[in-house]
């Protein structure tokens, strides 16, 4: 089955052929750490980590490159802020970051390059770049790289040059010779932190980290480059314009883009008072259902970030491991029935449609209604069905955790003990053996009262506990 992915370069599904036969070499923009990451993070975060996962489920042998930015205007001015070192300040972001994306259950990169530990290649980019004419370096130090000089520019966004040239997000500089060119390397001012180069003290551009890093790791042409929606321009139409450029060589074969995150259905912004970090959000919510909202929706689709959709999300996932709570998993019984194909199938059919989160959820829901539905009639079959939603989640990193784990999380908040809401649910039970409905509905309403959700089955009742709202 062919695996179509959304292709931003040209507008279209296409099918992914890798470059080397069974080998695909990734590259995903990551964070400039100068604080700590946010929800737009999160997304791409989570995103990229689902597609390498299904890439290496399909055999693939994935090199995934996510990169960091460590020395950046904002990383300058934060430092000062702070009266900290630049080293400090960075390594102290980086290591939340890891913290975060653990948290989410998002798998580390195969190579995670500093720009800082790379400036000698993005010197070389730069030198060769004069050398063929797509760069000059001005009188007050920078090197610039000259737009009109590359003839495809604007072909990732589908841009004009004349109608970049007339609009307001195009800078003016003096040393420039045309307000198109963007600065490849930024002479220092006193005190900032800088490198030799031929140009003098200075520092890179961002977008020729990119590049630098990028073609370093991955070779001057590779199969797939990713990264959130506010990249596709300037970052990702310069960072084409600078490697073809430079190497003479189509830059990669596949762009993708993450879509945003919308909170309340606005624009996430500092300015607006909805502006959330992961590790702000992680405090009120549990990582898995983050992540699951994360996947809610298709990764190119914008996400809502709202307090009911992320009920909706905390929800699904309680089904799933209710689901996987009353069946019993006994001698390996399970592994002898031969379970419904059609569920790996459709599975499959939906992540390979340029990885159909919502569609694959789809069928993880209609395998939780089977095994609820054979609990109590078939539990063989129940549990054969109950192994593969673990199966199918875990390619999603989800359902890794035992189910009591996630429904009765918080629990240890409450003023009573375990031991005591079982008794209390064992006292229920026998009141309604005494057929005492009247007391066995108080004890019911006592314990919802506390956030305690109680499931009767053939085999008994379950606990769940769900923080009362406010």
């Amino acid at each position: 089955m062919a695996l179509d992915i959304y292709n931003t370069l040209t507008r279209r599904k296409e099918p992914l052929q890798p470059i080397e036969p069974g080998k695909v070499r990734m590259y995903v923009c990551g964070m400039t750490v100068y604080d700590y990451c946010h929800l737009g993070h999160a997304r791409v975060m989570v995103a990229f980590d689902v597609i390498t996962r299904w890439l290496r489920q399909t055999g693939l042998d994935v090199t995934y490159v996510r990169n960091i930015t460590d020395i950046d205007d904002k990383i300058l001015k934060r430092a000062d802020e702070n009266g900290e070192s630049i080293t400090s300040l960075t390594e102290r972001m980086i290591d939340a970051m890891h913290e975060d994306e653990a948290r989410l259950g998002v798998l580390p990169p195969d190579a995670e390059p500093r720009a800082t530990a790379h400036v000698d290649d993005i010197l070389a980019m730069i030198e060769r770049l004069i050398d063929n004419g797509y760069a000059y370096a001005a009188d007050n130090g920078d090197v610039y790289y000259r737009v009109r000089r590359f003839a495809d520019y604007g072909k990732l966004n589908n841009r004009n040059l004349d109608d970049m040239r007339a609009g307001a997000r195009v800078d003016v500089d003096a040393h420039k010779e045309d307000p198109l060119d963007f600065v490849l390397w930024k002479a220092a001012k006193p005190g900032e932190a800088s490198w030799s180069s031929p140009w003098g003290e200075g520092r890179p551009g961002w977008h020729i980290e990119c590049s630098a890093m990028s073609t370093c790791c991955l070779g001057d042409t590779f199969d797939i480059h990713g990264g959130g929606p506010d990249l596709t321009f300037p970052h990702h139409e310069n960072e084409i314009a600078q490697s073809e450029a430079a190497t003479g060589k189509p830059y990669v074969n596949v762009w993708m883009h993450a879509g945003a995150v919308r909170v309340n259905q606005e624009q996430m912004s500092k300015s607006v008072g909805n502006f959330f970090t992961i590790r702000e959000v992680l405090e009120a919510h549990d990582a898995e259902v983050v992540r699951f909202l994360m996947m809610a929706s298709h990764y190119r689709s914008p996400i809502n970030y709202a307090a009911d959709s992320l009920e909706d999300a905390r929800r699904s996932l309680e089904r799933f491991y209710h689901a996987l709570d009353g069946v019993t998993f006994t001698n390996g019984e399970h592994d002898a029935i031969e379970v419904d194909g059609t569920y790996a199938e459709r599975f499959a059919a939906a992540m390979n449609d340029d990885f159909n989160t919502p569609e694959a959820l789809a069928v993880l829901y209609d395998l939780v209604r089977e095994i609820n539905r054979l609990r109590d009639s078939d539990g063989v079959r129940a549990s054969a069905l109950a192994v593969e939603l673990k199966r199918l989640a875990a390619v999603l990193g989800l359902l890794e955790r035992e189910p009591a784990a996630f429904l009765k999380a918080g629990a240890d908040s409450l003023p009573l003990a375990a031991a005591e809401i079982e008794a209390r649910i064992e006292a229920r039970a026998e009141a309604k053996r005494q057929r005492d409905f009247g007391e066995a509905d108080r004890i019911r309403d006592e314990l919802a009262a506390l956030g305690i959700v109680l499931k009767d089955s053939r085999d008994g009742t379950r606990w769940s506990f769900e923080a009362p709202a406010g």
